[in-house]
This record gives structure tokens, sequence and C-alpha cells, in this order.
């Protein structure tokens, strides 16, 4: 039976998915088998796993950098928002409900169960499991029904990190306060902290870490430095993907929709030197000299139609079509695309149609069904193969789909128009394959780099994990697991 240890955050983006990883990383290279796991994720950027489900994409990362297939117990609860109140609830794979906050808060105690039994199966297969909490052990009006934080860790007696984020300010208060508001059996669960993205001279932090470690009772792990490279690792917020631009290439836009989901299919993009890879936020135009503009998923495809029509980016993409631009639409981005959009038995909102952008002659039916899967598919246009997956609810008909985006299993995918400039696609992560990706931007006349993508990321998570070794104190935190 495995030990386990859980690294919680003083809140969210603190950057406990980057160092479960790291850690994980390290874990592996001392010959362990190594397990991440997070009872309860949040996110609308997923994976689907071995097994046939999907988990929040942090976790297939972590899985990666544990060098094991990703796993539907490594995530038994996950959320997907469609509203800003509402969130379809996934549990050990597979959608079970969609509700809103309040329904969800009556739920939430029945899940327990499922929880445990996938940590459970877990720690059968494995010589530690390193387990993930969600947001902040601080939200003391949400511990008595928690399955993310320190109800997990007392329920399955984990013992617990905290990570604190520097870089935002206030590290101190939110250590120090979080010992000093939760209940004192979840404190004793804590063994420990890490300080974590420090910019500077780390030795101007003594008399603070001092400080933490004497209010708090707590050993410190270490100040771990901001790991620069984090940026060629997928991305937990879609934020991520418009911090560094390279003024002067090839600009492609995708726009930052209310309900972006698996936005990290833009992450090879990002890396390539020739692609400037812009973000268009609410509010702001799609950019008249950009080559591409990229739609990419959403959880509520007829919400974003809407969203997107009130940002004006539905005259945006006329006039950039008008000019000869291309326009391509992943999984929700496609659906947007067609000429309808028809959800009757309201499964991502309110039953009705809603009209689409009419750039591709197709129509989209949600349906209660949905696509889980992992594919193998050849690219129509330049016959390149491409390694993605599926993740969706709708079935797309038209006549455009007379002209393939791919090819899977002999039968066609996705759609191009008659012009050949809007492609729409249901295929994930297919800019991850590094012909196809070539291949697709040559068609743009973008010259592409001939560094593997996959390498790339291994590559980071090695530096990771050495950049964790050589700031914290890697084997006392190990040591704390039981």
């Amino acid at each position: 039976m495995a030990r386990a240890l859980m690294i919680q955050g003083a809140g969210s983006d603190v950057g406990k998915s980057l160092i479960v990883a790291g850690l994980a990383r390290a874990a592996r290279r001392r010959g362990l088998r190594v397990l991440p796991f997070k009872p309860q994720n949040m996110s609308n950027n997923a994976a689907v796993t071995v097994d046939g489900g999907e988990i929040g994409r942090a976790q297939a990362l972590q899985a990666l950098a544990a060098g094991v297939e990703p796993h539907t117990d490594m995530n038994p609860v996950l959320l997907k928002p469609e509203s800003d109140v509402g969130a379809q609830i996934i549990v050990q794979g597979k959608r079970v409900a969609t509700a809103r906050a309040r329904e969800y808060a009556a739920i939430k105690p029945t899940l327990m169960g499922a929880v445990l039994e996938s940590f459970a199966r877990l720690k059968a297969r494995a010589d530690l499991v390193l387990v993930e909490g969600a947001g902040s052990p601080a939200e003391v009006n949400l511990r008595k029904a928690d399955i993310a934080n320190m109800g997990f860790a007392r329920k399955a007696d984990v013992p617990v990190v905290l990570v604190g984020d520097i870089d935002r300010g206030g590290a101190i208060a939110q250590l120090v306060g979080i010992k000093t508001v939760i209940d004192p059996e979840d404190a004793a669960m804590i063994q420990g902290f890490v300080i974590n993205k420090f910019r500077g001279d780390p030795t101007l932090f003594d008399d603070g870490y001092r400080l933490i470690e004497a209010r708090t009772a707590w050993r410190g792990f270490g100040v771990l430095p901001w790991f620069a490279r984090a940026g060629e690792l997928p991305a937990e917020d879609a934020l991520g993907l418009g911090e560094a631009r390279k003024v002067g290439q090839c600009k492609t836009a995708f726009l930052a929709l209310s309900r972006i989901a698996n936005f990290d299919d833009l992450d090879p993009l990002k890396l390539e030197p020739g692609v400037d890879l812009v973000m268009v936020r609410p509010g702001e135009a799609i950019p008249g000299d950009a080559k591409l503009v990229i739609l990419p998923g959403s959880k509520s495809t007829r919400g974003d139609l809407a969203f997107l029509r009130a940002q004006g980016w539905d005259i945006d993409l006329l006039a950039h079509h008008r000019r000869g631009g291309h326009v391509l639409g992943l999984c929700g981005g496609y659906q947007m695309l067609g000429q309808t959009v028809a959800d009757p038995d309201g499964i991502e909102g309110p039953a009705g149609e809603t009209p689409g952008l009419g750039l591709l002659d197709v129509a989209t039916t949600m349906t209660e069904q949905k696509t889980l899967t992992r594919v193998n598919a050849v690219h129509a246009a330049t016959d390149q193969a491409i390694s993605a997956y599926e993740i969706h609810i709708g079935r797309t008909d038209g006549p455009d789909r007379a002209r393939p985006f791919a090819v899977v299993d002999g039968e066609p995918e996705g759609a191009v128009s008659a012009d050949g400039r809007v492609h729409g696609s249901y295929l994930h992560g297919l800019f991850a394959s590094d012909d196809f990706r070539k291949s697709f931007l040559a068609k743009l006349d973008i010259a592409a780099t001939d560094q593997p993508y996959g390498a790339r990321v291994e590559s980071a998570l090695d530096a990771l994990a050495d950049h964790i070794e050589a700031h914290l104190d890697v084997d006392g935190i190990f040591a704390l697991a039981r």
C-alpha cells in the first residue's frame, strides 16, 4: 500500500499543479511508482483517459511527469462550468448531472465515497500518491462538506504541505492567517509550507520565512524561485496563453470565449517561433492583420455564440474572411461556424436554437450522449497523421462535410468550406502532432520548428524537477508521506 502526501495552496493559482508535477518527476527519478490524485477539480480544460473518461488537464500533465497513462481515478470529481452559477458534474470520468452551485453543495457530501474509492485504487498500485488540493483550506465556509482539501486529508489521513504564492503578495498573512482560521485538528494535518514564485534575492525573505515558522509551528521546506520555463508546459488557465508576444511574426488570433474549453490545443502554437499567438479578450477587436483566427472549444456553445456576438467578433470574423483570412474552429468553435446550433432538450442550457456564424454549411444538434475517445486521424489536405482526442456532445452534418478536415477510421471528420479557408474539427490536441502542425502552418506560409512538441514538454518537466530539487528539501517533503 502506497504512502501519500497532499499539496494544498494558500489560494488558487499558487502553483500547486506544477509543484505536484515536479515532485512526481522527482519521485519517478528515485525509482518510485508515483501516481497523482486530485479529489475535486474545477476546469473546462479536460483530458481523455486511457479508460475512456475525462479528468482535469493538470492531472494528465502530472501523469505524464510520473510516466503513467492518465486514469479517471486521478481526478474522481471534475466540475466543468457551463454558466456563472452552474456546472457539469463528472464523477470518475462520466457526466452524472448538471447543477447550480447551491445544488452542488447539497450533492457534494455524497461524493466522498467515490473520492475515497478512487484514492484506494491508486494506493493499491503505487509506492507514492501525490495529492493536489483545490482552492484554499482557508475557505472555512465550505469546510463542512469539503472533499477537496482538509475534508479529504482528515478522512484519508494524508499529511499536508501548504504552498504560498509570494508573487502576488501577502504570503505571510496567507499562511499565518490559515493557521488562525482553520480548525485546530485541520491545522494539525499541515506538516510544513513552501514559498513559491519568488523573484529576486530570496535571502531578503529570511525574516518573513522565520516569522511564518514561528507563528505557525510548521516546518519550512524552502523558497522556490520563479520557474522561467513554466510557459512551455500546458497551462491551467487560458490567460497563460496570451503572455508572450513575438511581434513581427505571423499573427494568429484566438478568441477568449467566456466558457473556453480545452485551450491547451493552442500550446504547441504558442511555442512556435514563427507564430505570434494573440489572445483576443472581451471588448477587443480581432486584429486586422491576423492570418488565422481560431475559435477554441467551449463548454456552452450557444452561450458563447451570444457572448461572441456581444463583442462584435461575428462582424470581425466576416471581415477577416472577406480579406482572405483563414478560420479554424475546434469542437465548440467548429459548431459555432455552422448555420445553426440546436439544443432541443436543453442539455447545455435553455432549450432552443441559435443561428451560427454561417462560415461553414453545416448544422449541429446537441445530443445527450457524450463522445469521449482517443483517435488517430489523417489530415485530408496534407495526408499527415494526427494523434488526438474527442470530448464533446452534439452531432454536426451538412454539405461541407463532403470536404472533411480529416479522416478517422475511414470516416470523414470535420468540414472545410468551398474556398478552403474555413476549417472545422472535433479533434482536440491536434497541434501536438509535429508533422501535421508543420504542414498546416506551411499552407499559411509559416515556417515551423523541427523540435518535437512532446520532447519539449518532457524537457520542461525535467527542468522543473531540477528546479524543485535545487531549492526545496525534496527528501524532507517525501519523508512526510504516510
